[in-house]
């Protein structure tokens, strides 16, 4: 069975699932955030007449869209849940987590590797992923919306109502040969879940559309969804579970909150002697949390300092290594 690779950053827990030394999927869950497949309580906030859903409030405030609520559960009674499907940030609101009510035992707070061993996967935790496993390379993937393939790219856009995939390609021989593989790829190194729209070049040949058809479901026949035939204009639409916002939606939507625990995991790979050194744009500062900081000392053994260039883009913070 593949061995899902567990990394506890600072922040942040990373997995990646490798095949032939390439990343082919990936998780990403920042701490702090009520995570899928967590037991907690909150107390009922509100009841939706005539139905047995509602919203509940936990402790922090923060609340989800509970269904199975009893007759007995009013407003105002504590009720325990499992959560189905975490809190997930768009454009100009957060989506409410959602949860079920449950009597499983109370698990607020499962670490990223047990809920990889809860769906059935061989996990393994590791001070540091292999050098093959190129997290900078998917974080700048994510962070850029950009996915190339020889002969074309893939361009992600992450709307409200769909993650929107534009493939941007040559002939069909690349789309077909190039493309398609890659978009599953992509799928899930970015963890891409909910309503996904895809966008090929118009293919006015049946055929060709009927390749590329099969071609994907070849590709994708050990990933659970269901998806629609290429239309005459080239769209294909697929939809999958939602359990967790995206690395897409993770770093496009919190940018900063993504460059912060970027310039940390940096800090950790520097290996020449002396204090450690973080350059940043001056953004970043405030979501440098001091604990995260006294994390990064105790870690790496270290003084740390800190210093910010308004000249540098939010990706470009970096950490060297400077005299004591």
């Amino acid at each position: 069975m593949p061995e899902w690779l567990v990394e506890r950053g600072i922040g942040e827990a990373r997995a990646v699932l490798l095949e032939r030394g390439a990343i082919v999927a990936a998780r990403l869950r920042w701490s702090g955030r009520l995570a899928y497949g967590a037991v907690v309580e909150g107390v009922v906030a509100d009841r939706f007449p005539g139905t047995t859903s509602g919203i509940l409030r936990f402790s922090d405030g923060t609340e989800a869209f509970t269904r199975r609520l009893t007759a007995s559960d009013s407003v105002g009674r504590p009720v325990r849940v499992a959560i189905e499907r975490e809190a997930i940030a768009e454009r100009g609101r957060l989506k409410r987590a959602q949860a079920v009510v449950t009597a499983a035992p109370l698990a607020p707070t499962p670490s990223l590797a047990d809920s990889l061993r809860a769906e059935g996967h061989s996990v393994s935790e590791v001070h540091r992923f292999p050098a093959e496993a190129d997290w900078e390379e998917l974080f700048a993937e994510a962070w850029a919306g950009v996915t190339e393939f020889s002969g074309g790219s893939l361009l992600f856009a992450d709307t409200p109502a769909m993650t929107v995939i534009d493939v941007d390609g040559g002939p069909p021989e690349a789309i077909f040969h190039n493309a398609v593989p890659a978009l599953a790829m992509a799928l899930q190194r970015f963890d891409i879940g909910g309503n996904i729209g895809i966008d090929f070049p118009t293919l006015a040949d049946k055929g060709d559309r009927r390749a590329v058809d099969q071609r994907l479901s070849e590709a994708l026949a050990d990933w659970p969804h269901e998806r629609t035939a290429m239309n005459g204009f080239g769209f294909v639409q697929i939809v999958a579970r939602l359990r967790r916002p995206s690395l897409l939606r993770l770093i496009g939507q919190h940018r900063v909150s993504a460059a912060a625990r970027i310039l940390l995991r940096r800090a950790e790979l520097v290996s020449e002697p002396g204090a450690l050194l973080l350059t940043f744009h001056p953004a970043i500062q405030a979501r440098l949390k001091p604990e995260w900081l006294e994390e990064l000392a105790r870690r790496t053994g270290r003084e740390v300092r800190i210093a910010t260039d308004p000249g540098l883009a939010l990706n470009g913070a970096f950490a060297q290594a400077v005299p004591l």
